[in-house]
């Protein structure tokens, strides 16, 4: 195994390889952390007895969340959570509470008292202790922790052109899963993903894609309801797809472990995935992933300008990023003002 790292303007791109095949993958933002397994003092708002918790304060910058529980403290009260879902799919951070420790005291006002793992220490966890590290960034590999120097290794290039491509063909809707194509569809509810082929598929058509289907969803981190429609297999037929589709979870061994939950009345194959961190399509469709792909295209494009119009959602996010903006000047050498420009639709941005 080996892990690669693809540094940009605010963002690691980081790849785990086994065999010289994408294994997992993750985006690492230093500058603008998901909050994924953080510990804080939080401040419960508002009960909501129909969905099952309260609503809650994070510490400053001002942050809210939801916290599940069905015997929580009155409001107002200080309670110690930990991030179990960052915010995604529309939804802010979800919590659960934790017990206090002897002797710690709850203090005044809600605060963060740990951080959680960042994507690279997950990714770390996944692969041998000696497992090696490539970058072709000299400042990414001295930002990186010291316990991780002696396994670092400088390459003239850490993504190759077939593992560019890998990393690319994981934004796309369609994903060529063994003999059959996946057309996937994340919505706010669930995710659908419709197999498909060019020829008539059969039985053993869908057996032999749901390993790399497994695989796919775990890449891009699709998670919660995901809802499968079977290619070319008639509706009495379908319900024998759920062994063979639990056994080709097992095989996969992933993480998140993914509970494949039977078949609808409509004959679709059903699966849950927990969520932990927002998954990869919307990382780089958010405004911060939009913001983001802007720095990049500057620095690779030599775009010249240092004053940014965008619009307000993109400039918002790229001012709550504490290091892109940093990024950009030291591989540039040029400072980014940012301005916002209310009017211009999301796609468009320019410099002058």
């Amino acid at each position: 195994m080996e892990i690669r790292l693809a540094s940009a303007p605010g963002e690691i791109r980081i790849a785990l390889l086994k065999d010289d095949a994408l294994l997992d993958a993750a985006l690492w933002r230093p500058g603008a952390p998901d909050g994924w397994g953080d510990v804080h003092i939080v401040r419960i708002t508002a009960h909501a007895p129909a969905l099952g918790g309260a609503f809650v304060e994070l510490a400053s910058p001002a942050c809210t969340g939801f916290m599940k529980g069905r015997k929580l403290p009155p409001e107002g009260s200080l309670v110690r959570a930990q991030v179990t879902r960052s915010a995604q799919n529309g939804k802010g951070l979800r919590l659960r509470a934790l017990p206090w420790p002897e002797n710690m005291e709850a203090g005044t006002a809600p605060r963060r008292l740990t951080s959680g793992p960042t994507p690279l220490d997950e990714i770390l966890g996944l692969a041998p202790s000696d497992c090696p590290i490539l970058t072709d960034s000299a400042a990414l590999a001295a930002r990186l922790p010291p316990r991780l120097h002696a396994r670092l290794h400088r390459v003239s290039r850490s993504f190759d052109e077939v593992l560019e491509a890998d990393w690319a063909a994981l934004t796309s809707p369609d994903a060529q899963v063994g003999p059959l194509t996946a057309h996937i569809t994340p919505t706010h509810a669930l995710t659908a993903i419709d197999l498909d082929a060019h020829q008539t598929p059969d039985f053993a058509a869908n057996l032999a894609c749901f390993g790399p289907l497994l695989r796919e969803i775990r890449l891009r981190n699709l998670s919660g309801t995901i809802l499968i429609d079977p290619a070319g297999v008639r509706s009495s037929k379908r319900p024998a797809l759920v062994p063979f589709l639990r056994k080709a979870a097992d095989r996969e061994q992933d993480p998140l472990q993914p509970r494949i939950t039977g078949i609808t009345p409509g004959g679709l194959l059903e699966m849950t995935r927990p969520r932990h961190r927002a998954p990869l399509h919307e990382l780089y469709a958010s405004p911060h992933g939009q913001g983001l792909a802007i720095l990049q295209r500057i620095a690779s494009e030599g775009l010249k300008g240092d004053r940014l119009h965008a619009p307000p959602a993109i400039i918002q996010a790229l001012e709550a990023d504490s290091g892109a903006l940093e990024d950009l000047f030291h591989l540039t050498g040029h400072r980014l003002t940012l301005l916002s420009h209310p009017v211009s639709p999301s796609s468009c941005w320019s410099l002058s």
